[in-house]
């Protein structure tokens, strides 16, 4: 019965679902402000635990989506192709949120150090400001730009890092990989007049 529902779903509510991967994060911020020296005691294991926790969740959305997407749909292939682009694009805005409210919240100032030679002021400036550099951060690192100014400080930021750089790649292979599927092999992702 399960099996039956999946495979007839479509991705209609996936843009009011995909936000949802963001609550574990929520709850840890609250952990903060309510029990901070908690959190502080088991802030690597957070980290970890963040890590691991958007890797699986990614890749099974990716897994998911790509089962979706390239069985028979009732929608044309511009229509369906335009779907993926949609739904990728978010997948990468919750990505990248997802990581920079990890910095954020597990203090970027602490995990990365500003590697640029500018006044204190405009350092000041900065750290007023977490949130944008988190989410700074996170943008150059997920697009592997990495423009060198912002640098790890530790071993948990460095497997962070990583982690992000990662899955931007894998996300952007296999979003070349559906495109390039879905225009070799039209008849399995064109909408089913043809048989009609």
């Amino acid at each position: 019965m399960v099996f039956k529902y999946f495979y007839k779903t479509n991705l209609t509510y996936a843009p009011f679902v995909l936000p949802l991967i963001l609550l574990p994060l929520m709850a840890e911020w609250l952990l903060k402000i309510n029990y901070l020296s908690l959190f502080n005691e088991h802030r690597e294991f957070f980290l970890i635990v963040n890590i691991l926790y958007i890797i699986f969740i990614r890749f099974a959305l990716l897994d998911v989506m790509l089962f979706l997407f390239t069985r028979k749909s009732k929608y044309s292939l511009h229509i369906t192709l335009i779907r993926i682009v949609g739904l990728y694009m978010e997948i990468t805005i919750v990505t990248v949120l997802y990581f920079a409210f990890m910095f954020y919240i597990l203090d970027v100032f602490n995990l990365f150090q500003y590697n640029a030679n500018i006044g204190f002021s405009q350092l000041e400036a900065i750290k007023d400001h977490e949130f944008l550099s988190a989410l700074y951060i996170s943008t150059i690192t997920f697009t592997t730009l990495g423009l060198g100014d912002w640098v790890p400080q530790t071993i948990n930021a460095m497997m962070a890092i990583s982690a992000e750089v990662i899955l931007g790649v894998v996300q952007a292979g296999v979003f070349m990989a559906i495109i390039i599927y879905a225009h070799q092999n039209k008849q399995i992702i064109a909408p089913q007049q043809k048989e009609e």
